[in-house]
Formats: structure tokens, C-alpha cells, sequence
């Protein structure tokens, strides 16, 4: 009996995780929608990074760093907000490849060291994706009925990446590097309070943690996708080009600290005073590369 029950249990959750998918799914084309096949993205491959041995490490900082979705130079890591047939945000890929096990997703909650793993449906249960039940009364025989509501990915909430990095000056090379750990999505949603009476309801602004995904496993996923480019639709740079390349802007919001890795916000008073030591944060960073060379 309780095998059967187990049984079941899995087949509700794939019947739901396939009607989430199928809602959200984009159909294929029935015809070749263009004039050539596109075959060069999807067969590559990422380049690999170099052998770092510890010996080398002169200097190591771990920093974490918001990429805001919604300043113009990061569109590219924002669009497209519904699916499209020849593009895909970020986001979407990721969230595919966590459905179709190509990557593992990790829980955000506990820390952002990856000791949790996330299934695909408590990932769409942080999205608020799930199908969900809803009591209504129906009009037709005044007796309350139990409605399923289906659950629907909001992609245009998902608005920041919070990217896990690590600096480190290679004495082989004699530079300053950086290479990326993890990247976490952000999503931001208002979240209903009530205050009063029902007339009086309130909200207040959510920026909710998704998964991490170990970049590194990420890097292939990343290394087939193309964004869009604004010049050329034929020469259409990776996510994993974009990330390599830092064709990105962000702001700095830790460093690594004896007060458990704490944020700026938690030290500092607030909006300038934050971009401030940011901006410090960032300026050593360079400024130590700098002083390791006579001009």
C-alpha cells in the first residue's frame, strides 16, 4: 500500500510539472522560419580554463556582485519575457536545463555554498508556479466548488542576478583574474499585507533568491545559447561569450569579511553610502594589480 502511494504521489508530480511546462512551453515552427539553418551555436563548445595550481595564488578575494536586469546593457540577459522560437534570456535557459537535469539547482535559503539541492518543482514553487487550488461559489447552484488555478512562470519578475566570484592574481601570468562561481536569479514581486480592515490592504517589495547553479557545470548549457545582437542577427555571440568577455555592468554588494562575509547594506547607511564602498571595494581590487608593477 505504501509503495502504491508512493507511486502516485511521483505520477501528481509529473502530471503537474507537465502542465506547467506545457502551458509555458513555445510550439515549434511547421516550417524553416528563416533562410538557413542555424548550426553553429548549438555544436559548440566552451573554451576551457587554464590549470590553476594553489601554489601560484599570490592573492585571492571571493566577492558577490548584483547584475540589474534592467539597466540597458544587461537586456540581453533580460529578453525575451515570453519565449520565442530563436531566442531565450537567461533565466529560461536555466530554468530548462534544471527541468531537463542538464544542470542541479541549489537551494538559496540555508547559504550560497550548494549543500542543498532543489528538485524542478521546488524550483517552480519559488517561482510561484505550482498549480493551486481555489474554492469558489458557483453561480450556477450557489454550492462551493474546488477550482484549479494553473500555475504560469512570470519571467518579467525576475529583474536581478546576484553572481558568486572569485579575484585571484596568478604569479604564472602576473595578472589579475576573475572567475565566476555561481549565479543566483532574483526575483522581485509584491507581497500583500493587510493592515486593517479589507479595504485597507497594503504591499511591500519582495526580492526573493530562485536557485544557484554551479557555473562551471552551466558553462556547456550557456556555451549553446545565443543572445541577441543589436547590429547583426547572423553573428550572435554565447551567454557563456557575454560572461567571459564581462559584457556585463554590475555593482559590488560583499566582499569576503571575518564578520560572516557580511553586505555592505548591513555596515553602511544606505544608497550613496553604499555605492561608495562599492566603489572602494572595486578600486582595490584594481588598485592592487596596479601597485605590483614599476612605471
Amino acid at each position: 500500500m505504501r509503495r502504491v502511494l508512493i507511486l502516485l504521489t511521483g505520477a501528481v508530480l509529473m502530471f503537474q510539472s507537465f502542465s506547467i511546462s506545457a502551458q509555458d512551453q513555445k510550439k515549434e515552427s511547421l516550417v524553416l522560419d528563416g533562410i538557413y539553418v542555424r548550426e553553429a551555436v548549438p555544436q559548440r563548445i566552451p573554451v576551457p580554463y587554464p590549470h590553476l595550481r594553489e601554489a601560484d595564488m599570490m592573492y585571492t578575494k571571493r566577492i558577490w556582485r548584483i547584475i540589474d536586469l534592467r539597466e540597458k546593457i544587461n537586456h540581453p540577459l533580460y529578453y525575451p519575457t515570453t519565449r520565442m522560437q530563436d531566442r531565450i534570456s537567461l533565466v529560461q535557459r536555466l530554468v530548462d536545463a534544471v527541468k531537463y537535469n542538464e544542470i542541479s539547482a541549489y537551494d538559496p535559503t540555508p547559504d550560497d555554498e550548494f549543500t542543498t539541492l532543489l528538485s524542478y518543482n521546488q524550483v517552480l514553487q519559488n517561482l510561484d508556479a505550482l498549480d493551486k487550488s481555489k474554492t469558489q461559489q458557483s453561480l450556477t447552484t450557489g454550492l462551493d466548488t474546488t477550482v484549479t488555478v494553473k500555475g504560469d512562470i512570470r519571467w518579467k519578475e525576475i529583474k536581478e542576478l546576484l553572481v558568486k566570484e572569485e579575484w585571484f592574481f596568478d604569479k604564472q601570468y602576473s595578472t589579475m583574474q576573475v572567475r565566476i562561481i555561481g549565479i543566483c536569479p532574483i526575483r522581485h514581486f509584491y507581497r500583500q499585507l493587510q493592515t486593517g480592515s479589507e479595504e485597507e490592504v497594503n504591499g511591500e517589495l519582495v526580492r526573493q533568491p530562485i536557485f544557484w547553479i554551479d557555473f562551471r557545470e552551466a558553462r556547456k548549457v550557456l556555451a549553446n545559447t545565443a543572445i541577441f545582437n543589436n547590429f547583426n542577427d547572423a553573428q550572435r555571440i554565447t551567454f557563456d561569450d557575454l560572461f567571459f568577455k564581462r559584457r556585463f555592468n554590475s555593482y559590488i554588494t560583499a566582499e569576503s569579511n571575518v564578520y560572516d562575509n557580511r553586505q555592505i547594506r548591513d555596515y553602511t547607511y544606505g544608497g550613496v553610502p553604499n555605492m561608495q564602498e562599492s566603489d572602494r571595494i572595486k578600486n582595490d581590487l584594481f588598485s592592487l594589480e596596479h601597485d605590483l608593477w614599476e612605471y
